[in-house]
């Protein structure tokens, strides 16, 4: 069986919204802002950081683009994309910008998609519709 990558982003991809969606506007109900202001940093924090991930992986595994400088390439951009999001979550929390537990569930966003997608391929047997 071959999965269909693009498909699959984009299914990912609509799911980290509609959690993030999800997350914040039920946070947003129990009125405490500065939770909801953590899970949409969070949220928004961490789906920045998936797709760059993305494509900066798919740019480096691409036909054209192989060898060592490529790949070592890669794993610099990927320590300087996680030092920039460490940098971010450093910030938010110690300038008392967001609630860390409103963050810690923002940043869950990317980790509720994928485990939602799991599910939804297990019970089904088949990618999502897109």
């Amino acid at each position: 069986m071959v999965m269909d990558w693009d498909g699959t982003y984009r299914d990912l991809r609509r799911r980290n919204w509609i959690i993030l969606l999800v997350l914040a506007a039920g946070s947003a109900c129990l009125g405490k802002v500065d939770v909801t202001l953590g899970i949409i940093a969070g949220g928004l924090a961490v789906i920045l950081n998936f797709t760059v991930l993305q494509h900066t992986v798919r740019h480096a595994f691409t036909l054209e683009s192989a060898g060592k400088a490529k790949k070592a390439s890669m794993l610099v951009k990927s320590y300087l994309r996680l030092l920039l999001l460490g940098i971010t979550i450093y910030v938010l929390i110690t300038r008392d910008l967001v609630d860390p537990i409103g963050l810690t569930v923002g940043l869950s966003t990317v980790v509720f998609s994928i485990l939602t997608f799991g599910i939804h391929r297990v019970l089904t047997g088949s990618p999502s519709e897109n």
